[in-house]
């Protein structure tokens, strides 16, 4: 099987406000399994605001709940958007299902100080 047609998970960030790649954006991915997070990876987005690699291929994806934190305050005070001890958006949680390990699950998080959206994407 090639390694394109196995399951895999990705992400990328794009600076809604700002009309770009979010780079430098650090990510932790957690399985979670009841009340238990077990972290499983830990990036950061590259210039393009994506992963160098995919956070998770092949038999390292298994069906079941995951996790995504990522750590948009310390990019939005690092971008100049945001200031301050307490910001409005910090650490923003993404938790999804894979119901089928050997599918692509790409998880984007689109962001600006003061709102974020996600989706499934390709």
């Amino acid at each position: 099987m090639k390694e394109w047609a196995m399951g895999r998970l990705s992400t990328h960030v794009l600076d809604t406000a700002l009309g770009k790649p979010a780079a430098g954006v650090k990510i932790w991915l957690y399985r979670v399994s009841g009340n238990s997070h077990k972290k499983i990876a830990e990036v950061v987005t590259n210039g393009d605001g994506r992963t160098d690699a995919p956070l998770l291929t092949g038999d390292a994806l298994k069906t079941g709940t995951y996790e995504l934190v990522f750590f948009a305050g310390d990019y939005l005070r690092a971008s100049g958007q945001s200031t301050g001890e307490v910001l409005f958006l910090n650490e923003i949680p993404i938790r999804f299902g894979v119901p089928d390990a050997d599918q692509h699950y790409h998880v984007p998080l689109l962001i600006s100080p003061f709102a974020y959206s996600t989706y499934r994407g390709s």
